[in-house]
């Protein structure tokens, strides 16, 4: 039986340490490469120690009040084939048994990789029908190895599993009649757009550095044309933002193009997919977001899950890779969830500019060309 009344200001974090186990190993940054001649190697960007500090922050930082715990499981199987293929899912198993190997550029799947992923998936899906079945309304995913560029049929950009994608497609099949993505690390989330491609059930929104293609494992550019096929014509929508849009570029994409459209898709739950990579200090990333942009994009999505899907927001963790200024980037983005009156940490490193002037060209340009070219929604 359902919670008659879960708190409303509480958000449920979904974790499992065993998710620490999946090691992507050393190297020149996230190549696995050894040249012989430095003597000191990069982590790969990938590690536990990224999301130790996550855990840490939320237990012991001045948020814990409003964190309640739960332990995450490894998801079976069957329950992955609702997103991905038996072919791949096979590959996968079969890499594990072999001792693990480079499944694409940068993504190594090693002794412990697989059980880690299991358990990623698995606490992702747990926290789904943790809102699904009414024991809460906010749930945060704390999950490892990341999964958003992981595709239906193949792995990519350090991703094995899709955690989103098979979150989604729970609700999808517990009952939800749409649901809305919306993804904010650096990075597309071209994995979970290819898995709801030709679907009109999911809005899949992607706020992204604008990479292009980096390969035949990652052949989606992200860029504002890839609309969706058949039915899904007009329901994935790419903004890809220039390097250095930083906070107020951000909260103006928010405002003229992602409040918007999940307004007029009116879903019935969303699913938040974070990933502090878009913070001005990330390895990996070039946003310039700080603490105050993430709060308020936290923020503006907890106001969209209030007025569509009675408050039900499922949170999942991506990429993030500054070991310190993440988890402050994290602590900022719940927070913002919380609509807490004002900030609970201050920030370590502050100010970092922006290219507000750049962001606002390019946001206006998504504009004109979503008003000529995405027939969204249907019968509108």
């Amino acid at each position: 039986m359902a919670d008659p009344s879960p708190p409303a200001n509480l958000i449920h974090v979904f974790w499992h340490e065993g998710m620490l186990n999946h090691d992507a190993g050393h190297g020149v940054f996230d190549t696995g490469m050894d040249p012989g001649f430095l003597d000191v190697l990069d982590k790969h960007p990938e590690n536990s120690d990224r999301i130790k500090n996550m855990v840490s922050i939320l237990k012991r930082g001045p948020i814990s009040s409003y964190i309640s715990w739960h332990l995450g499981r490894p998801a079976l199987v069957p329950e992955l084939l609702s997103f991905h293929t038996p072919e791949y899912i096979n590959e996968l198993v079969e890499a594990d048994r072999d001792g693990g190997r480079m499944v694409c550029l940068g993504t190594f799947l090693n002794p412990g990789s697989w059980d880690a992923s299991l358990l990623a998936a698995g606490t992702t899906l747990s926290a789904m029908k943790h809102i699904l079945d009414g024991h809460g309304k906010v749930a945060y995913a704390l999950v490892r190895p990341p999964g958003h560029h992981a595709q239906p049929a193949q792995a990519d950009g350090y991703c094995f599993l899709n955690n989103a994608g098979l979150a989604v497609k729970l609700a999808l099949d517990s009952g939800c009649a749409k649901v809305a993505v919306i993804d904010i690390d650096v990075h597309y989330g071209n994995g979970t757009a290819e898995g709801f491609y030709q679907s009109e059930k999911v809005l899949t929104i992607s706020l992204h550095m604008n990479h292009g293609s980096w390969g035949p494992s990652h052949p989606q550019n992200g860029s504002v044309d890839e609309l969706g096929e058949g039915d899904g014509i007009g329901y994935n929508l790419n903004i890809p933002l220039p390097n250095g849009t930083g906070d107020k570029g951000y909260e103006y994409a928010m405002t003229e193009l992602v409040v918007p459209a999940v307004q007029k898709f009116e879903p019935d739950l969303i699913v938040l997919v974070i990933g502090q990579d878009s913070s001005a200090f990330d390895p990996n990333g070039r946003q310039c977001l700080t603490m105050d942009g993430y709060r308020e994009i936290g923020r503006m999505v907890r106001g969209l899950a209030d007025k569509h899907g009675d408050g039900r927001l499922l949170i999942v963790q991506e990429g993030g890779y500054h070991i310190t200024y993440s988890a402050y980037c994290l602590h900022a983005t719940l927070e913002g969830v919380l609509n807490l009156g004002l900030p609970l940490l201050s920030d370590p490193v502050a100010y970092y500019p922006e290219d507000v002037a750049s962001a606002i060209k390019v946001i206006e340009a998504i504009q004109q060309y979503q008003k000529a070219a995405v027939p969204f929604p249907k019968g509108a």
